[in-house]
């Protein structure tokens, strides 16, 4: 794994940990929004393995999809999660009232601990230590 990798390990790491600190306080807009930034970190991180870095979310959704999912690295329901949170942190973040309950919201938060666990095992087996 190499320093970068590692680097955005950690730092999804936190945003699950500020998702579950701001669950425990009711903020379940800002909680989603933490939840799907540690789900992008993971994805950048797996991309890099495949030597892929891009400047737009909607491009690393993809390219995880496409990588990750179709090609049967890791199970294609990491994508559509993925995606999911995408949508749930666009109206979360965007409108004035978005409506995500605390079940979204631990949800999400439980697909972002799901996917930390199997990124964070696929590049420890499969990639070289820099």
């Amino acid at each position: 794994m190499t320093v970068e990798q590692d680097g955005l390990l950690q730092k999804a790491h936190r945003n699950i940990r500020s998702a579950k600190l701001l669950l425990a306080d009711g903020d379940y807009d800002t909680a989603v929004s933490r939840a799907y930034y540690a789900m992008f970190y993971i994805a950048e991180a797996l991309l890099l393995s495949r030597g892929l870095a891009y400047s737009k979310h909607s491009a690393v959704i993809a390219a995880f999809g496409r990588e990750f999912a179709k090609a049967g690295v890791l199970p294609p329901q990491f994508h559509a999660h993925l995606r999911a949170a995408s949508e749930a942190r666009n109206i979360s973040d965007y409108q004035l009232a978005s409506h995500v309950t605390e079940e979204d919201t631990v949800r999400h938060i439980s697909r972002a601990e799901e996917l930390f666990t199997a990124g964070e095992a696929f590049l420890k087996s499969s990639s070289p230590t820099w």
